[in-house]
């Protein structure tokens, strides 16, 4: 459980910088999977938060321990992305 907990927020932590680029912004393929993977986590764990600032993310890793595998895996891979665009 603690692993899964460490993984979760080094994941959310280096997804801030990997949500930001333009095409995450312009709705590209990685960034709707993201969404698809975490809008109930969003609905569900972070409802009265506004988008932006890296705010539901923050809210994301704050309650980390409740974030669904879909969510953290699409996570994983939006930061995977963006190690290989740099």
């Amino acid at each position: 459980m603690f692993r899964k907990l460490a993984l979760i927020t080094v994941v959310l932590a280096a997804a801030v910088p990997a949500l930001a680029p333009a095409a995450m912004a312009q709705g590209g393929p990685i960034a709707q999977k993201v969404r698809a993977a975490c809008t109930n986590d969003v609905q569900t764990l972070c409802p009265d938060v506004q988008p932006g600032g890296g705010r539901i993310l923050q809210c994301l890793k704050e309650k980390q321990s409740q974030v669904s595998p879909d969510c953290i895996a699409a996570l994983e891979e939006a930061k995977a992305a963006r190690a290989a665009q740099q």
